[in-house]
């Protein structure tokens, strides 16, 4: 950026810490942006005229006499139609190569809508991944997380809901992705050809962490353009959040603030909700949808960072790796989508409601029977096939990889609840099975 004439330059910094430093200004805004020492800087804190600079890249080298410049003004993005097709880093600025975008230029991180102009969602956001859109299908305005152990393979799930999702525009927010998870996204987007519906905003772990904390508020920033400028429905890809918290403790921490639960700030669950709860489907047909990963330390669904994440959200879905099919699945017991009965046997087909809990119930089954096969007791004849119906359901509808669409997922089920089991075992309303159950008709 450009220092302007008549810009107040500051050369008297009273503290450094690793990531901040303190100088006495005044007529400085929060958030605003300043160059420190030739570093990109941001203003974090303001007691009296006694102000707190975060600095991106950290403060070593520094000197107390270092010259200071603020721009007057908070981060910004340009908007347009020129956004789609691109990769930027976490300041917005092109790293595919490209020219510089002509357009708006917008403030980052405004305030969340207005409850009066959300509308009810009810309107349905198929991903593909049949695991979720039979299970837990997902809603245009509603904010998910995927909870996930580190090793599982979310930047590859999250590839498969941008490239199957029916919106009209993704905008993907990657945190920390390595070099290879960001080469992964740009080659799986160019030779789908879907690039002219995807917008990127990167931050790889080559980049310094607390740029981390712009790349959700510039996705969401550019969602806002296309949702509500253009009417479009938007889904923004956010991954990884823990990292991003990540991001967040470090600041804080180096600010000397006391940390809460798990070395958090005390101010995560408001951070998390700022961005949350830019989801909102508005009456005239723009939404925001927001899917996000959380990464889970050992498992772990108390720590802060996923226990926070899901009083804000409508619930999760959860991956889990079924060593009987060597697949990731989409867990249905602790997988949940909260506003699913608002789309289910409404804008799917209408058995979808009864299929799904039928499944569901046998696949319980299987998992009693799993139990009685350990402790050593004897299986009976429904047992084996509850067991037979889990593996082909894992396999055919649940792992990750199955890319069919409603219509499908569904004779798909039917056609496993006829292979395995009796009509009155299935337990489905007579009308559904006259109509459905394969070779009826």
């Amino acid at each position: 950026m450009e220092t302007r004439a008549f810009q107040k330059i500051y050369t008297k910094i009273t503290q450094i810490t690793k990531a901040t430093c303190s100088l006495q200004a005044t007529g400085v805004g929060n958030e605003e942006l300043a160059m420190v020492h030739g570093r990109l800087a941001q203003v974090v804190k303001i007691a009296g005229d006694n102000v707190t600079l975060q600095i991106f890249s950290g403060t070593e080298g520094i000197p107390t006499n270092a010259e200071v410049v603020f721009f007057n003004k908070p981060p910004t993005i340009k908007v347009s139609d020129e956004l789609a097709g691109r990769f930027f880093n976490a300041f917005g600025q092109p790293i595919d190569g490209g020219p510089e975008i002509e357009g708006e230029e917008r403030e980052i991180g405004g305030p969340s809508v207005n409850p009066v102009r959300r509308k009810q969602p009810s309107e349905l956001i198929a991903t593909g991944i049949a695991g979720i859109d039979l299970n837990n299908t997902l809603v245009t305005g509603q904010k998910i997380p995927f909870f996930a152990d580190p090793d599982q393979p979310f930047n590859q799930v999250m590839a498969m809901v941008a490239l199957r999702a029916k919106a009209d525009k993704i905008i993907l927010g990657g945190m920390g992705l390595t070099n290879d998870d960001y080469l992964f996204y740009k080659n799986v987007f160019d030779n789908a050809g879907a690039l002219d519906r995807i917008i990127s905003f990167v931050n790889t772990t080559e980049d310094p962490p607390v740029e981390r904390l712009l790349v959700p508020d510039m996705a969401l920033t550019a969602a806002e353009y296309f949702a509500v400028d253009k009417k479009e429905k938007v889904l923004v890809l956010l991954t990884d959040m823990t990292l991003w918290a990540d991001a967040l403790s470090i600041v804080s921490n180096r600010m000397d603030q006391i940390p809460s639960k798990d070395s958090m700030p005390g101010s995560l669950y408001s951070d998390l909700a700022k961005l949350y709860e830019k989801a909102v489907q508005f009456p005239d047909g723009g939404s925001i949808t927001i899917i996000a990963v959380t990464t889970l330390s050992g498992g772990d669904i108390t720590h802060a960072i996923p226990d926070n994440t899901g009083y804000i959200t409508e619930g999760q879905l959860f991956l889990r790796r079924d060593t009987e099919i060597g697949k990731v699945i989409v867990d249905p017991f602790r997988s949940l989508s909260r506003l699913k009965q608002l789309v289910i046997g409404k804008k799917t087909r209408e058995d979808h409601p009864q299929v799904m809990n039928a499944a569901v119930r046998l696949y319980a089954d299987a998992a009693n029977a799993r139990t009685k096969l350990e402790n050593g007791f004897d299986l009976t004849d429904y047992d084996q096939r509850t067991l037979s119906f889990s593996k082909e359901y894992s396999e055919k509808i649940l792992a990750i990889d199955v890319n069919i669409d409603t219509e499908q997922m569904l004779v798909t089920t039917w056609d496993l609840f006829a292979t395995h089991f009796s009509e009155a075992e299935v337990g489905l309303k007579k009308e559904l099975v006259d109509k459905y159950w394969p070779g009826k008709n």
